[in-house]
């Protein structure tokens, strides 16, 4: 009699061909699930919808702010109902200096804002920052919203300003990729600054640094009086950096 034969295991390839199948499958589905008009999916939670600044937090919101500003007409159509601005021409400075994406911005949410010419980026990030960030912190230790931010300027076509002098390298305000914050007026009329509040140890200057740590979520780089003192009457925004919060 003889002894029985083992049943052959299927090829590696015929596992690796299946396992292939299911991924396909599940990403199809997955795919489907995001772009179907009746998709269960909230749309800050859906990566096919883009950015709004109304749309609550989400581990998926940094990223799709970066999508958003990669485009002019994705971040104006971001900005919609969060931010009053004018789409401008761009703007050609001398040498390397220049607006691309320019806006001549006024608020941002309900917060009026100085009219100032700037970057849509900057835009963007701004309105991000202060209903996600400024608006919550306000009400949380204020008990009111903020009205008026109060700003230095975007564009200025030189170079970056060190301790030591000016350098050779131009500032990201040469290309209106920066803005500079340097207060806010509260509901009711209080003014809180940046030079006389920074480390006033009350309720200013816990508001200021709550809003800084935040900006640091919505700007590529954010500058304090941390920093150093060419920063002490304000806040230094980019919309491009990598990562510096001080």
């Amino acid at each position: 009699m003889g002894i029985p034969r083992r049943h052959d295991r299927p090829p590696a390839s015929l596992w690796a061909a299946l396992f292939l199948l299911m991924a396909g499958g599940i990403a199809y589905l997955g795919w489907q699930i995001m772009v179907h008009p009746r998709t269960p999916l909230p749309p800050e939670w859906n990566p096919v919808v883009p950015l709004k600044i109304a749309h609550p937090l989400t581990p998926l919101t940094v990223w799709k702010l970066g999508r958003a500003e990669e485009e002019f007409a994705t971040c104006l159509a971001a900005l919609e109902g969060g931010a009053e601005l004018e789409r401008m021409e761009p703007y050609q400075g001398p040498g390397a200096c220049g607006i691309a994406a320019r806006v001549r911005l006024s608020a941002v949410g309900p917060s009026g804002l100085d009219p100032v010419e700037t970057s849509c980026p900057v835009a963007l990030r701004l309105a991000m920052w202060n209903r996600h960030g400024v608006q919550p912190a306000a009400q949380e230790i204020f008990g009111q919203p903020v009205s008026v931010i109060r700003q230095l300027g975007s564009y200025n076509c030189r170079p970056v300003r060190t301790p030591s002098g000016r350098s050779t390298r131009l500032s990201t305000h040469a290309t209106a990729e920066a803005i500079d914050i340097s207060g806010f007026d509260l509901a009711d009329g209080r003014r809180i600054r940046l030079l006389s509040d920074w480390s006033d140890g009350g309720d200013a200057q816990r508001f200021l640094r709550a809003v800084r740590d935040s900006a640091c979520t919505y700007f590529a780089t954010t500058l304090s009086p941390d920093y150093n003192n060419l920063h002490a009457d304000h806040f230094h925004l980019q919309s491009r950096g990598r990562g510096a919060c001080r």
